[in-house]
């Protein structure tokens, strides 16, 4: 009993450690949350103090704005680290709401190096698929860009605010990838303002691609495909310069423009858009990635696999996907590799492949856990998978589906 206890105490103390740093608070500002001291918070988190008592349990779990189970029970604690929550979705909401910086002030302005560094480690989480980490860092940098466009002046204002766009655009993929759609709408229309306010061809083309994405989600594929185009059209004339950035953003405006025409059952069109932007990406060289969007030869190849999906052309995907080369797959970013499992899932469901299909899924969760047992979408897929799949395939479903609390 002695040993089960004092597990249980590190587990708890472990779990609370780690909410508490995950909301932002330091041992202070815990402590006066729960009328304790710092060496009382220092003892439970290390495990040789006990929350035996109920009522102590539901006391921290309020402080940090969770459920006691979070504290107390592996599965729900592991399914609570898994994702952003609720209470870090409206930190975001709250952020993109804020007009403290016209009606306050802001203050100093930030240390652009510093900012830049903030950017670049959100792009990494997100390319990594680690969407607990996007909801954590994204209200805080949000703010902080918004303090940067409002100080800064010349050149340094342009990139203050290319780094505002950036943050925009990584709330409203975030919050898309949640199915929270209205709000993802919000941020990709901030990040449009932003843009225009200081009339950047990067901010443009990256506000462009995020209002294009919000559009298309909320059921407009002829409106995200028309901002797409325009935008695209705006750039030509700079891609002279054979600047290797431009050519990169001019390419990823390509291939959402090609998935719109798919969803929206534009065949010539999104064939179109699929050649020139596997033109540009040849341009740019076979090894070629960018770092923040990834495009290249492989990414192009992955939407227009996904662009085959979205038009019920399952057969057509599978084949495609067999000439897409699994070392280029490899070298990809997480976040792709889920994408592209979760499409060939589909691809397999469509040809009614049910087992490969499962063994898809189970894969993409292997590479990206938070893309599979966070996003509604991935969650409708694993449903549609279950009640037709059976046996081993099933069973495998059926796992991943209670480790993700899939309803069903």
């Amino acid at each position: 009993m002695g040993d089960y206890m004092d597990v249980r105490n590190r587990d708890i103390g472990r779990r609370v450690g780690y909410w508490r740093s995950r909301r932002g608070l330091t041992r202070q500002q815990f402590a006066d949350l729960v009328d304790r001291s710092i060496s009382w918070v220092d003892k439970v988190e290390s495990g040789q103090r006990g929350l035996v008592r109920l009522p102590m349990l539901e006391a921290v779990a309020n402080a940090l704005q969770i459920d006691v189970a979070a504290l107390t029970d592996d599965d729900a604690a592991r399914r609570a680290a898994e994702s952003p929550d609720a209470v870090e979705v409206c930190a975001i909401r709250d952020a993109l709401c804020s007009y403290k910086v016209i009606f306050d002030g802001a203050g100093e302005a930030p240390d652009p190096v510093r900012l830049r560094r903030q950017v670049d480690y959100a792009c990494a989480a997100w390319l990594a698929s680690h969407l607990t980490t996007m909801g954590r860092v994204l209200p805080g940098l949000i703010a902080e860009s918004q303090r940067a466009v409002a100080t800064l002046d010349g050149f340094n204002r342009v990139e203050a605010a290319r780094h505002l766009v950036m943050a925009y655009r990584l709330a409203s993929s975030t919050l898309l990838k949640l199915d929270t759609i209205e709000l993802a709408w919000l941020a990709a229309d901030r990040a449009m303002l932003t843009a225009r306010s200081v009339g950047d061809t990067v901010c443009l083309a990256r506000a462009s691609r995020c209002v294009a994405r919000a559009l298309a989600c909320l059921g407009q594929p002829r409106d995200s495909l028309d901002v797409l185009i325009a935008m695209a059209t705006r750039m030509e004339p700079e891609l002279a310069s054979q600047d290797r950035q431009l050519l990169s953003m001019y390419g990823m405006l390509l291939l959402p423009a090609e998935i719109a025409a798919a969803q929206k059952g534009d065949v010539d069109t999104a064939l179109t858009m699929h050649r020139r932007a596997e033109q540009i990406a040849r341009q740019l060289g076979p090894g070629y990635c960018d770092p923040v969007s990834a495009f290249g030869v492989t990414n192009v190849a992955l939407h227009r696999l996904a662009a085959l999906v979205r038009m019920d052309e399952g057969g057509r995907a599978v084949t495609y996907a067999r000439t897409i080369e699994p070392q280029s797959l490899a070298r990809l970013p997480r976040e792709r590799k889920a994408t592209y499992l979760l499409d060939m899932a589909e691809a397999h469901r469509q040809c009614r492949q049910y087992p490969e299909a499962a063994a898809a899924v189970v894969r993409a969760d292997q590479v990206a856990p938070e893309e599979v047992r966070r996003r509604p979408a991935t969650h409708a897929l694993i449903r549609r998978l279950l009640d037709v799949a059976s046996g081993e395939p099933a069973l495998l479903l059926r796992r991943l589906a209670d480790r993700a609390s899939v309803a069903t």
